[in-house]
């Protein structure tokens, strides 16, 4: 055996090591980490933001930073507001519907026991009335209180975030003395914001097109609700894969018990999967080009992996957070090999 056999060995156990550690503290410290990852997220689009708006000319002027911050956070502000408006006034929308709901849902069940050779269809209001509905109230009411809680914390972190960062660069400094390593550290951060901020950038590009052409299939079929199904439909196309088949799935489900015949529901099926299916697997892919250097088979383990370290917060953030474990372990010798295994055509930046 070579004399540096021994090196390697002990090396890679010492990653092994590092990695189950960070994997222990992740899923350990997960009521602490995601709030914190969400601000991150949220800090850096308030800055992306603010620098688009400071690049845009004015007739020979630009937008001091200060000022295109603040135009950032009013922008985000105001975004959130309309967003939370849109949900609680689909929610009495949705409760003055849900008695229409139910009976065409009852006629499809009966319909579908007559199929299936059955006398008498199940007594669907008996099933109904058997549900608990004081604990499914308190149920929603404890996790609507947890998640408004986590966006306050949330919300207390961007705001620190945005007043300690005019002091990052001089802790940088001291951080990283030594020019040529503090260089190096800059070059590492450098490439990770531009790889997420292209990913973030074509992706949302991609969830207006895909929101906005679902919004007006189902508008234009009659489903209720089309503004806000258009909206969530948005959201999960952050999600890989799986926000594509929800965001077919859920709208389909709704004309079915809206509709309750099968012109409409194959139109919102078939309209609604064409058009995920054309911008996630033939646009998107092309937009994307090489920038996005991680394997198909990847991101649908990195969704599984981190959805279940971190939920529905992981599934959101599993491919920004699987670019900056590849990019990461591309600048270290012993973990440039799960940089290579991470990446999909084994082609990887080292420096």
């Amino acid at each position: 055996m070579s004399e540096t056999a021994p090196a390697h060995i002990g090396a890679f156990a010492g990653a092994v090591l590092i990695a189950a550690v960070t994997i222990f503290f992740l899923i350990e410290g997960r009521e602490l980490l995601i709030p914190i990852a969400v601000a991150i997220v949220i800090w850096y689009l308030l800055n992306a933001l603010a620098r688009f708006l400071h690049r845009i000319p004015l007739g020979g002027w630009r937008l001091p930073n200060w000022l295109a911050l603040t135009g950032a956070v009013i922008i985000v502000a105001l975004a959130i507001a309309l967003v939370a408006e849109l949900i609680s006034n689909n929610l009495a929308d949705v409760a003055a519907a849900v008695p229409a709901y139910q009976a065409n849902f009852e006629h499809l069940v009966a319909q579908a026991s007559r199929l299936a050779g059955f006398a008498e269809p199940p007594d669907i209001a008996q099933v109904i009335n058997e549900i608990d509905l004081r604990t499914l109230i308190r149920s929603f009411a404890s996790t609507a209180a947890g998640i408004a809680g986590s966006f306050g914390i949330v919300i207390v972190y961007v705001v620190f975030l945005l007043i300690e960062q005019g002091c990052f660069e001089s802790k940088f400094s001291a951080l990283f003395p030594d020019s040529e390593r503090r260089q190096d550290v800059r070059d590492l951060l450098h490439r990770m914001q531009v790889q997420i901020q292209t990913y973030v950038a074509i992706k949302t590009l991609m969830s207006v097109v895909t929101g906005g052409i679902s919004y007006v299939i189902l508008l234009v079929v009659g489903v209720d609700f089309a503004g806000f199904w258009g909206f969530i439909i948005f959201l999960l196309n952050y999600i890989p894969t799986i926000g594509s088949l929800l965001g077919i799935l859920l709208p389909t489900l709704l004309a079915v018990v809206q509709f309750a015949t099968v012109g409409p529901v194959l139109t919102v099926l078939i309209a609604g999967g064409a058009t995920q299916f054309v911008i996630g697997n033939l646009v998107e892919p092309r937009l994307m080009g090489t920038s996005l250097n991680i394997s198909p088979l990847v991101v649908l383990i990195s969704l599984a992996v981190w959805g279940s370290i971190w939920g529905l917060a992981g599934m959101f953030l599993s491919v920004p957070l699987t670019m900056i474990v590849m990019i990461v372990c591309s600048y270290f010798t012993p973990t440039r090999p799960i940089a290579i295994m991470l990446s999909g055509n084994g082609n990887i930046e080292t420096r």
